[in-house]
């Protein structure tokens, strides 16, 4: 990108975190900011003022991707991380390059950068990946595929797999931490009388010493999981980073519909653990009876949600036809956080569909306009406008959730 320079950026990180925090109220952690993740702030805040200098022309983003052998489930899935836009942004820019501490060739990362050059259209971008209305992610695909050799072949695969996939591959390309041996990791502490707010601050410092990307920044949270044993009735918790949520669909008579409040309701509610299933109990050092229940310590910057339609059945997979209903906007997640932690609301702007059957479905994608003026839907290399009344059916799969700030 002409005029930016790491020098430049360098010379403005001071300048730039005291902006992060005093004028866009931004609460963080000393240890939480580094001079990459000022570095990925600026080249975001960079690409805008390029945009309105006209020196980063970007297209509409309306734009499909050619379906190179049953690749649906990847198209769509790409159209949906094409439109979180921090991403985005930050991919059109390749600041990874300045950050990256893995010892990996950045191969995955650089041909998914030029999927996204060919959708945004840059600067009239005219390479060998696009034609005059699609891309062709064939390249992708096959970097892809020899990254994770479970996707090879032509099958139809699952797109909330890929999506965990893909994007665990992307972090370990661009990832800020040099690669740290298995051996050398210090063993879990123990939290027995620190408080909880402590304990999950340190458990999620120790993640970032060895896992901090991009990947992180946007859809990495934390969940809490809390243990109460029937037995000596000991309370223990345990911490956990998660990139979605795989949310359970109640059951309904044929025909009914259920919202994704009581998705979550069910996600999180108190489970019955018996002794085979539980853990050990800290004070009874052995398996016990006891209730395990799920919320949430750390909302991520994009909340992504996996309606679990797909269940194992005594002889086969079965999918669920269940219309869920979810909000577009103003999710508030709260409830689902540490006590008093207040609204924390959400606002939809990509889902990912499947119709068909388990053997033989098609995804595509409903995504948000770049400006927030309307929905389209992405099949493939055709691209459509959609009302808000559509993007409500059976065929919701995966939610895409923005944090407001």
């Amino acid at each position: 990108m002409p005029g930016v320079t790491r020098t430049t950026v360098d010379g403005t990180c001071q300048a730039l975190c005291r902006t992060l925090v005093s004028q866009n109220g931004i609460q963080r952690d000393a240890g939480d900011i580094s001079k990459s993740v000022l570095y990925t702030s600026l080249m975001g805040l960079l690409l805008v003022a390029d945009r309105e200098t006209e020196q980063l022309q970007v297209g509409s983003g309306r734009v499909g991707l050619q379906n190179v052998g049953n690749t649906c489930f990847l198209n769509a899935v790409v159209q949906c991380l094409s439109h979180t836009r921090a991403l985005r942004d930050y991919c059109l820019v390749k600041a990874y390059r300045q950050e990256m501490c893995s010892r990996e060739d950045p191969a995955l990362m650089e041909e998914f950068c030029q999927v996204l050059w060919g959708l945004w259209d840059v600067n009239n971008n005219n390479n060998n990946i696009m034609s005059s209305t699609e891309v062709n992610p064939g390249k992708f695909c096959r970097i892809f595929k020899e990254a994770v050799p479970y996707f090879s072949g032509y099958s139809q695969q699952d797109a909330q797999e890929f999506l965990r996939f893909l994007l665990d591959r992307l972090h370990c390309e661009i990832n800020r931490r040099p690669n740290v041996p298995p051996t050398s990791l210090q063993p879990e502490p123990k939290y027995a009388k620190v408080r909880i707010e402590e304990q999950a601050l340190a458990v999620w410092k120790k993640h970032l010493e060895r896992d901090d990307s991009k990947i992180v920044d946007l859809f990495s949270g934390q969940l809490r999981s809390s243990l109460h044993c029937s037995v000596c009735s000991h309370y223990s918790t345990c911490f956990d980073v998660f990139g979605d949520l795989s949310l359970p669909i109640p059951k309904r008579s044929a025909g009914g519909g259920v919202s994704l409040r009581e998705c979550l309701d069910l996600f999180s509610q108190e489970e019955k653990l018996d002794e085979d299933n539980a853990p050990m109990c800290e004070r009874c050092n052995r398996r016990t009876e006891s209730t395990k229940r799920l919320t949430i310590q750390r909302f991520p910057q994009v909340i992504v949600m996996h309606l679990n339609r797909f269940a194992l059945s005594r002889y086969a997979v079965c999918k669920s036809s269940v219309c869920v209903s979810f909000p577009l906007a103003g999710l508030d997640m709260g409830s689902y956080g540490p006590v008093d932690c207040g609204p924390v609301l959400y606002d939809l702007y990509a889902v990912c569909n499947h119709s068909g059957t388990v053997n033989m479905g098609h995804y595509t994608a409903f995504c948000l306009d770049d400006d927030g003026s309307g929905w389209y839907c992405y099949n493939d290399s055709t691209v459509t406008p959609v009302s808000e009344n559509q993007l409500q059916s059976s065929q919701a799969y995966v939610l895409f959730y923005q944090r407001r700030k």
